[in-house]
Formats: C-alpha cells, structure tokens, sequence
C-alpha cells in the first residue's frame, strides 16, 4: 500500500507541475503516521510541520477544508511562524494541502508543494481533489486487505510517540503536554524526525535530565 501511495504521489507531482507531494494518514488526537512521498526530500519537508506542531496539512485536517497557500511570502509567517521560514529555506514557495475524508471520517492529508509561487488552476484543482480520492480507497482498500497488518504499521508509531512523551515527562519532571512540545523543539534543533527521536527514547538510546531542561 506505501509503494502504491508513493506511485501516486509521484503522479500527483507530473499532473500539478509540483515539485513535490506527500500523504501523511493522521489520527482524530492530531498523532500522524507519515505515509508515502514523492521522494526523500519532500519526505523530510512533510515530516517537519509534525516536529513544529505547524503547518498547512495540520490546518486541513483540524478543518475538514483544502487549505491552498499559492505564496508563502504574503502573510504565511504569521500564520505558520515557524513552519513558514523552514520549508522556504528548503526551497518552497506555495504549498496545497487537501484532508483525505470520507463522510465525517477524516483519514488524513495529501500535500502538494512548488517551488514557485502561484495558484492551481481549475483543471489542476480538480486533478487535486481526483488525486486525494483515490488516495482515501487506497488507504481503505489497505486497511480492509491488511487487517491488523501492514495498515496498522502505518500508526505503529503512535503508541511509541506516546510512551516516548511519558518517559520525558517523567524525566525532566514536566506536565505530559509540555513533554511533547519539548520532544517536537528536540527533534527540530537536532534535524531529526519527531519519530526517530521518540524511537531512540524508548528504546534507551537518548536520555534527558533536568539540566537538559
């Protein structure tokens, strides 16, 4: 299901006149499984906006709507402070996020970046909307040949992102949603996925105390 994901993600970059896009599958408490991408580089620019607790594809999800930023130069700071300078470092101009949702049910977020300024055009828009259907079979289609398999891994993480924010918590001696945010600021100033980070916590690998605090 993630080869298939990433075959239309790759599709999705040829008909936008992206230069990337991504899927993240998300979950109603906001923790995400990152899906599939066109290609590492936009894995990693996906990816950040869940170490910052920022962006455009969190907006979409928590709404229900497309959020369609067409110059990240024209008031995005303000609404993404963090966001906005690091994926423009990364060479990002506009970006597109579309939620993945069926009925009430929200699946997650399909995004599309450009490395220049603009707006889709109707035909690109209802490409876009075409794109993130077939993406929401996908993930169903998965979901109902996978079981409790290969779809699950998908949120795998989620229960370790969990533990992860739990240990921290008891470590450094601060409240459980304070440890996220530490967690997320860690993960950002080391350049390193949220997931990774909370991966070498619970298995022991990385250790704070209270002068790291």
């Amino acid at each position: 299901m993630v080869e298939l994901l990433e075959r239309v993600c790759v599709d999705v970059v040829q008909a936008l006149s992206a230069s990337g896009a991504g899927v993240s599958v998300m979950a109603s408490d906001g923790v995400h499984g990152m899906a599939a991408a066109s290609d590492p580089r936009t894995a990693r620019i996906e990816e950040l906006q869940f170490t910052l607790g920022e962006g455009p594809c969190i907006d979409a999800f928590a709404s229900g709507r497309p959020v369609l930023v067409s110059d990240l130069a024209d008031g995005a700071t303000s609404r993404w402070p963090m966001y906005t300078p690091a994926v423009r470092d990364a060479g990002v101009r506009a970006v597109f996020a579309f939620p993945l949702q069926i009925g009430a049910a929200r699946l997650g977020v399909l995004d599309v970046f450009r490395t220049r300024p603009g707006s889709l055009s109707r035909t690109e828009l209802g490409h876009a909307f075409t794109f993130a259907d077939l993406m929401v079979m996908t993930l169903l289609d998965g979901q109902e040949r996978a079981g409790v398999g290969e779809f699950d891994e998908v949120f795998e993480h989620r229960a370790e992102l969990f533990q992860a924010q739990g240990m921290v918590m008891v470590q450094l001696g601060i409240p459980l949603g304070d440890a996220l945010v530490w967690l997320r600021a860690y993960a950002y100033a080391t350049n390193r996925p949220l997931g990774e980070v909370a991966a070498d916590i619970v298995a022991r690998r990385l250790r704070f105390d209270t002068d790291h605090a």
